[in-house]
This record gives structure tokens, C-alpha cells and sequence, in this order.
């Protein structure tokens, strides 16, 4: 019988050391949501891409997650959360590929800071957590938020417009 050659000992030990190597998992919020709310944020999870713009996927926590993430620092999608407090019926808002969106005022104009949206008009709401470092990038955010818009549409229909 011949003996293993060391290189092919240390093979396996070096590919699990390497796995534990990436970026960690985002965890996501598990918003409480009806079995139809469920059904819809499950539809539109799986319609979100892998790669948005030029971020890819993470792993999120738990993997039952009503949401997604992509790229480091993440862009960071959950549906069917509840609208912030401070959002009144009737607040400005911003419409991006047909889909209404809230931006809190103290958001609005700090691109230093991270910014979270929320769509306005559609069941279940969708909330997407954008970094400073890639909200700064104006086009990446605009063809980011375009892309997720569209697939929105597509999976949550409008109850309200935007006004």
C-alpha cells in the first residue's frame, strides 16, 4: 500500500480554511408578515439578481430570509418591514422606474451618510439600505435602484402613487 503524498493532506485542510475566508453573512431582519406578504417577498427574493451593478451576492442570516444583500459594504434589500414612524401619509417622495419611494429628510441631502428607503403604495413594503460609499456613486445608485425598482414593480403591485 502506497502512503498519501503530504500535498494531497494539506489540500483539504487549506480549502475549508479558505471558505471561512470571505466576507460574513448579513444578517436580515425577519419582519413579521402575513402568509400573502410572505408569498410576495418570497417572489420577489427570487427575482433579485445576483450581481447588482457590480456587487455580488452575500450570504444573509437567516437563509429563509424575506431579503437579499450585495457587495461590501451591503446594499442590503428586506421586504415587508413597516414604514419608518417619522413617515406621514401624503410625504414627498421620489419615483424611480415607476416605484414611489420615502427618503427621510434627514437623509435626503447627506451623502455622507448611509440612506435607507422605503417604497410608498405597495404591500409589503420593501426597504433598501444603501452605504455611503456606494450612495455617493451617483450613477451605480440610480441603475442600482432602477434595477430593484423594476423587479418591485413587477412582484408588488401598486396600491397608491406616489405624490
Amino acid at each position: 500500500m502506497r502512503a498519501m503524498s503530504p500535498r494531497l493532506l494539506v489540500l483539504p485542510v487549506v480549502a475549508v480554511l479558505l471558505t471561512g475566508c470571505g466576507a460574513a453573512s448579513i444578517e436580515i431582519a425577519t419582519p413579521k408578515v402575513d402568509a400573502t406578504e410572505r408569498s410576495t417577498c418570497q417572489r420577489l427574493v427570487r427575482e433579485l439578481p445576483a450581481t447588482l451593478e457590480s456587487l455580488v451576492t452575500r450570504a444573509v442570516v437567516p437563509r429563509t430570509a424575506l431579503g437579499h444583500a450585495w457587495g461590501d459594504p451591503a446594499v442590503v434589500l428586506t421586504c415587508g418591514v413597516a414604514m419608518p414612524a417619522d413617515f406621514q401619509p401624503g410625504a414627498p417622495c421620489e419615483e424611480v422606474n415607476g416605484v414611489g419611494w420615502y427618503v427621510p429628510t434627514d437623509q435626503f441631502g447627506d451623502l455622507s451618510e448611509d440612506l435607507t428607503i422605503y417604497t410608498i403604495g405597495r404591500d409589503p413594503v420593501v426597504e433598501v439600505d444603501i452605504p455611503a460609499e456606494h450612495r455617493r456613486d451617483a450613477a451605480f445608485a440610480g441603475d442600482a435602484l432602477s434595477t430593484i425598482a423594476g423587479l418591485v414593480k413587477k412582484a408588488i403591485p401598486q396600491a397608491e402613487r406616489c405624490v
